[in-house]
């Protein structure tokens, strides 16, 4: 019978076959403590089809480190590699190999740079650096992409839902439809991205957020069959919860009893002292009926109560939504800004599962490797160019305009030099062909944006609060061009390779084509 043990599923053997396997040949030829550093990067933005992003959220880290922190090879873990077999019947690792990481199997030894969670992040830019011995660096691989290319997904996803909704209040609730218990770490990657809650009890308790919710089509179902009836059911609910009262109105008719039934409980509560929250609409033509329940919700005198909406919502459709209301809210006597002031979205499946494109193009590759006391870049030639590596160990800077507007990300070797001179050319980061030129006078700051994040076995400093990651996310979208965050066809960001990047790059790739 299966069992979940988290200690066995979620402890050191969480990574891959073959990161083992690499490992112990590592250790044969002598190899395993050698330096190595391996950067994580993602080489596309989310593409969903009818539309793609403009920019990422990172998020992840957090779990990774605290992962590392408490993560090592025991002596149960230990028994299971010894009792591997290899197709000849011979054991998969040797004995001396076992030893050597039970000793040393951890993650003390590493060292991570990493730009901080919450920030915007593009193509090619290493968001996390690893370095330390070689063996140990290629284990964590697996788990390192696991923790953080989802939430950089997701997190994603809910950035893009919460511009599309010009930053109106947004609802997770995407429990039932994410990936089992990985949930949690979508949700808080939501929650870093522009969810402001989410209805998971859980995790809004870890995190320290109060969890938000209505009630189910069920509730007003159960007072149907024991005829009673939706106005009872209403009654009922605002009797329990008299001021936290949203209403689910469209389980037989919204416009004909749903609303006029939850106006009639409203009513009642507010000649009571109380206030009530909304209605909420999960079918239909959602821009249409919220039009709609505007008008009757102003005329009983309920002009800011709020209309909450679900059902398959997304960044596609909340715009849709929208535009639909500033078109046609006139012509039922609703102002369209109003209305939309008061709009709030809740989102399931589409936010939890980045609905359209499910998996973040994140890798892990080694960049460079110390032989005789210096580090040597390390080159991956590819027949696809967006694959070719940019290697060795790299200075990511951002530079912003004359606006304060992000405007580019520049990887390089050494400083960019324009303390020596007023112009520095930048390459594109796959295709040589493709320069630029930029004039200092036109750059109004220069950031560094990868921090010493873990070392010694422990993530340096205090974690970031959650309210402290989203104030990096709302920062970082502010200095982003209004084009770059477009929901359809959104403009190109920069990356840039510096001049000695790139020269670098192509001398590897020469030298390394000549060993063919």
């Amino acid at each position: 019978m299966f069992t979940n043990n988290t200690d066995v599923t979620e402890g050191i053997l969480f990574t891959d076959h073959y990161q083992l396997t690499m490992s112990h040949l590592y250790y044969r030829l002598g190899l395993h403590e050698k330096k190595a550093q391996f950067d994580h990067f993602f080489r596309e933005y989310p593409d969903y089809g009818t539309h793609k992003a403009g920019y990422c959220i990172n998020a992840g880290h957090e779990y990774l480190f605290k992962w590392m922190e408490k993560t090592s090879f025991k002596d149960d873990d230990i028994e299971y590699l010894r009792n591997l077999k290899g197709s000849a019947g011979s054991p998969l690792f040797e004995d001396d190999f076992l030893q050597w990481l039970r000793k040393n199997g951890n993650f003390e030894s590493l060292k991570v740079n990493a730009i901080p969670e919450g920030r915007v992040i593009h193509p090619n830019i290493p968001v996390t650096v690893v370095n330390g011995p070689l063996a140990i660096a290629q284990i964590l691989e697996s788990p390192l992409l696991n923790m953080l290319n989802y939430q950089t997904l997701v997190a994603t996803k809910a950035s893009r839902i919460h511009v599309s909704g010009r930053g109106k209040p947004l609802l997770e609730f995407g429990m039932r439809r994410g990936p089992e218990r990985g949930v949690n770490a979508g949700i808080r990657a939501a929650l870093i991205g522009g969810a402001d809650f989410s209805s998971t009890v859980s995790i809004s308790r870890q995190l320290g957020l109060q969890p938000k919710g209505t009630h189910a089509h069920s509730m007003v179902q159960v007072f149907m069959a024991i005829c009673d009836g939706e106005l009872e059911a209403f009654r009922a609910y605002a009797d329990v919860y008299p001021d936290d009262c949203v209403l689910l109105v469209d389980t037989i008719n919204t416009l004909e009893s749903g609303i006029p039934n939850a106006i009639r409980v409203f009513e009642e509560l507010r000649k009571k002292g109380h206030k009530p929250v909304g209605i909420r609409l999960d079918s239909g033509d959602l821009a249409y009926l919220s039009i709609q329940a505007a008008k009757m919700l102003n005329d009983a005198g309920f002009p800011d109560t709020k209309i909450i909406l679900s059902n398959q919502l997304d960044e596609l459709v909340i715009w849709q939504i929208i535009t639909q209301i500033e078109e046609e809210s006139a012509k039922y006597g609703v102002d369209p800004d109003s209305l939309i002031e008061r709009l709030v979205y809740g989102v399931g499946t589409s936010l939890i599962s980045s609905k359209g494109d499910s998996a973040l193009d994140g890798v892990y590759k080694l960049v460079a490797i110390e032989q005789n006391g210096e580090w040597v870049p390390a080159m991956k030639i590819s027949e696809t160019p967006e694959k070719t590596l940019n290697p060795g160990n790299k200075k990511i800077s951002r530079i912003y305009d004359g606006r304060n507007k992000a405007t580019a990300d520049i990887l390089s070797i050494n400083e960019l030099g324009f303390d020596q001179k007023e112009k520095i050319t930048v390459h594109h980061p796959t295709d040589s062909s493709k320069l630029r030129t930029i004039d200092r006078k036109d750059v109004s700051k220069i950031e560094t944006l990868s921090v010493n994040a873990y070392y010694e076995g422990k993530y340096h400093g205090n974690y970031p609060t959650l309210e402290e990651i989203r104030e990096n996310r709302k920062k970082d979208i502010h200095k982003l061009d209004s084009g770059v965050k477009r929901i359809i066809n959104p403009h190109l960001y920069h990356v840039s390779l510096s001049e000695d990047l790139w020269q670098l790059k192509q001398d590897l790739i020469k030298s390394t084509k000549k060993l063919i």
